[in-house]
């Protein structure tokens, strides 16, 4: 069974059909998928889901802190079910794949005291933009 499922039993998640299927779709490493690309890959498993039905999944997944809801080109918003492990994001520029990334240091501690404006940081979210090595094969 997935990490993302155990944690949803755990949670006592009622798991439908339709429920399960999108959760097994999100599982896995760098998973970042649309909700277009979800309902997409949860359909060739069940024909029948409905695209409201993966939409309304993904919220509750969102809202029960399951799943992050990111976007990272200011267009589409992307699902990723790495929520219980900190980490930044590594974008390519060219084609959008997206990669979690663990870089050593906290980031919290490389904001200086006189760059906070009083707040109290809780969080950051870094995103690395580049290019991955099948674009930058391509751009050179």
């Amino acid at each position: 069974m997935s990490d993302l499922l155990e944690r949803l039993r755990g949670r006592g998640w009622r798991m439908t059909s339709q429920r399960r299927v999108v959760a097994e779709v999100l599982d896995g490493d760098h998973v970042h998928l649309t909700a277009d690309e979800v309902h997409a890959r949860a359909a060739e498993r069940l024909p029948e889901i409905s695209r409201a039905t993966v939409y309304n999944a993904l919220g509750e997944l969102v809202l029960l802190g399951e799943v992050l809801e990111l976007s990272t080109d200011g267009r589409a918003k992307r699902y990723d079910p790495n929520a219980h492990h900190p980490h930044h994001h590594l974008v390519c520029s060219g084609c959008g794949t997206i990669r979690d990334v663990t870089p050593a240091g906290n980031p919290l501690a490389d904001l200086p005291e006189g760059e906070r404006f009083g707040f109290e940081v809780s969080k950051a979210e870094v995103t690395y933009r580049g290019l991955c090595p099948s674009c930058a094969g391509a751009a050179g």
